[in-house]
């Protein structure tokens, strides 16, 4: 059962579940503010806690209102694009051969036929991008396996518009937006363990809380570094 509360133009969607306490989220990139709270909480109840936290709520969302986006990318020589945290530059090199990408030290060279466009750019260094996530999350994911006692049924990578990352903890899935390819390796695990998680506990209540605390102490420094990090120009658009 969900309600919504209007406090002084923030909309903010309750939703209650079987947990102990209420718990407020502030989510990226537009500022969507969700209340999580048990069962039997009253709507006055759950708007007096809301007001209580306003000022909380406005920081927030200020902060990801001013927060850094990536510039809409060409795909041009000499263009700056990220890989693992790190800064390269793009080189374009015309090949009569299939389209591929590859890499050194300070260059991601990207081999197209000449008079390719600017979607076609794109899409060959997308799927190359996506394949190096794929090997990267194949890598993690049996090692939390083991450390967290639970079983990935799945896991898809995928454009994100909203999210990091999200699970379906009935089917075992997770899901992980493509953009993290571009952000350091260290954050991009703590968004596979965050999914993996809630495998156990859907919600981050109490439990979840304890088991990140456990098995990745640091998730919240992570979370931070995570998102202060700039935004993608396309996935993270404003709905």
């Amino acid at each position: 059962m969900k309600d919504l509360i209007q406090l002084g133009g923030i909309s903010i969607e309750v939703d209650r579940k079987a947990i102990k306490n209420v718990h407020l989220s502030v989510h990226p990139p537009d500022g969507r503010v969700t209340m999580s709270a048990p069962l039997n909480t009253r709507l006055e109840v759950a708007r007096a806690y809301a007001i209580t936290r306003l000022a909380w709520i406005r920081t927030q969302q200020k902060k990801m209102k001013d927060q850094l986006r990536e510039m809409p990318r060409r795909y041009v020589q000499r263009e700056s694009h990220y890989l693992w945290g790190r800064r390269y530059l793009l080189n374009v090199v015309h090949t009569e051969d299939k389209a591929h990408v590859t890499i050194d030290h300070k260059r991601i060279t990207l081999h197209v036929k000449s008079g390719s466009n600017k979607s076609k750019r794109e899409a060959v260094l997308y799927e190359w991008q996506k394949s190096l996530l794929h090997d990267y999350i194949q890598q993690v994911i049996p090692k939390w396996e083991k450390t967290l006692g639970v079983k990935v049924s799945a896991y898809y990578v995928q454009r994100m518009k909203t999210k990091w990352g999200s699970c379906n903890h009935r089917s075992g899935n997770i899901r992980l937006n493509t953009e993290l390819v571009k952000k350091p390796k260290d954050l991009v695990e703590y968004v596979i363990v965050h999914e993996m998680a809630h495998l156990l506990f859907p919600t981050h209540g109490e439990n979840y809380v304890a088991l990140m605390n456990r098995f990745y102490p640091n998730w919240r420094e992570a979370r931070m570094e995570l998102n202060d990090l700039p935004l993608g120009h396309v996935e993270w658009k404003k709905l």
